[in-house]
């Protein structure tokens, strides 16, 4: 434009005159020229507007560090995106895309998240969707036996930094969880080793400042074969016990209601419908439930590489509550159960066998891969599909809305909350759910 403007009063005012002939086609090249100029600015302006608006379209989506698209302001609900009939380019189109209000809660009862150190998406979601959990479970510790020494390992896993940031916003509770690797003839045996180990956990979520921990324990002792023997089994359920006892006895000073340390423990679902020595039955269940605030029930791996099927078939979610809760001397303890939910997949060869473990990144690499046709399962309540690869066929089985939305419809009928591995594998839109 100001090039232009220069053109026009050079012609205008210049000593040496043209003819009246070469004066007129001067204007009009001056004038056409004047005109492509300001159409081509206007154009470029119009380029940068369209620009900047792409940019704070992508720094909104940033903001908690997840790349995406403007936030809309509906659910997965209200957006009907919860079915069965779902296609591959509606799930690439959407899966990034969550409702604004992270904020607002459509699942009431405790949601557990775990969070793992070499999956670092998690700890980002837990900041991000912390308003809709109330329990964040880090997988920090494992206690073993070092000669006759108990020693509490994992603290070089704690980010102290990401902590702060949760209980700056007010929620949820941090109970890092604590493998219990050490001896179990030993440390069950042992009334001294029993007592430090508890010890050992009390000054740990002292000086760190929990809200209490998430304990796994009973695979490890189904191994040993403790669980076989009644008199073992009853001294683990009493260790148990006094570990809950002395986590109850300890209040948190950094909070100003009344609120203990929780012992949440991991259990077990049982494979099938007549339990065997080693399940975690009903009666286990009623003998800790005044000691334990909560029973993270792992509810996924119903199927693995050597024999190829759904993670979490529904009738196998259901059979597992009714055993555990089923009766009525039992059924009040459900709102203590937590039902497991898997953000992750599985990759499997069929139909041979093999395979592996799959996250959400992984997922949608393969749906932008193979444009697969996914099926859903009224059985199992899930989706699927099948492509081929290296003259072999591979199922893929990962969640999708409306096989997570079911489940937490059944864990809703049974008063029941929910525990998730994990949840940054997950995909983004998963978290309308919750």
């Amino acid at each position: 434009m100001p090039a232009a403007r220069r053109r026009d009063r050079r012609g205008a005012g210049g000593r040496d005159q043209p003819t009246q002939h070469r004066e007129g086609r001067s204007t009009v090249r001056s004038r056409s020229l004047s005109i492509r100029l300001l159409f081509t600015s206007l154009l470029l302006l119009l380029l940068a507007v369209v620009a900047i608006a792409a940019l704070f379209i992508v720094y909104r989506g940033d903001e908690s560090g997840i790349k995406g698209t403007a936030r809309p302001s509906l659910s997965v609900y209200e957006r009907g995106l919860v079915k069965p009939n779902v296609d591959y380019q509606e799930i690439l189109a959407e899966n990034s895309r969550f409702s604004e209000n992270t904020s607002r809660r459509h699942f009431p009862n405790p949601v557990l998240a775990y969070v793992t150190p070499w999956n670092s998406r998690g700890y980002e979601m837990a900041k991000l969707f912390g308003s809709k959990l109330t329990h964040i479970s880090p997988i920090w510790y494992e206690l073993k036996s070092e000669g006759k020494k108990l020693v509490l390992e994992g603290r070089h896993n704690v980010d102290k930094e990401w902590i702060s940031e949760l209980w700056n916003n007010g929620h949820p509770l941090v109970l890092p969880r604590v493998v219990l690797e050490a001896s179990p003839m030993d440390l069950l045996l042992k009334k001294k080793q029993w007592n430090k180990a508890i010890d050992i956990i009390i000054k740990e979520c002292k000086d760190m400042g929990y809200d209490g921990i998430v304990l796994e324990s009973w695979s490890r002792w189904a191994a040993y074969g403790i669980l076989h023997d009644p008199d073992l089994r009853n001294m683990a359920l009493d260790f148990i016990k006094q570990l809950g006892k002395a986590l109850h006895s300890v209040d948190l000073t950094r909070r100003t209601d009344d609120h203990k340390l929780e012992l949440i423990y991991v259990i077990p679902a049982p494979r099938s419908p007549n339990l065997n020595e080693y399940d975690f039955g009903p009666r286990d269940l009623q003998q800790l439930c005044d000691a334990v605030d909560g029973f993270s029930l792992m509810t996924y791996d119903f199927s693995g590489p050597q024999s190829p099927g759904p993670n979490v078939p529904l009738n196998w979610v259901h059979t597992s509550l009714s055993m555990l809760v089923g009766d009525s001397d039992a059924k009040n303890h459900a709102r203590k159960i937590l039902l497991g939910l898997n953000f992750y997949g599985n990759d499997f060869l069929i139909p041979e066998g093999g395979g592996e473990a799959i996250t959400g990144r992984d997922y949608i690499s393969l749906l932008k891969k193979h444009k697969p046709v996914l099926r859903w399962d009224n059985i199992s309540a899930e989706h699927f599909f099948v492509y081929p690869h290296d003259y072999q066929r591979h199922a893929v089985f990962y969640p999708s809305l409306i096989s997570l939305s079911t489940r937490l419809e059944e864990a809703r009928a049974w008063g029941a909350g929910i525990s998730i591995w994990e949840i940054g594998q997950g995909l983004d839109y998963f978290f309308d759910l919750l």
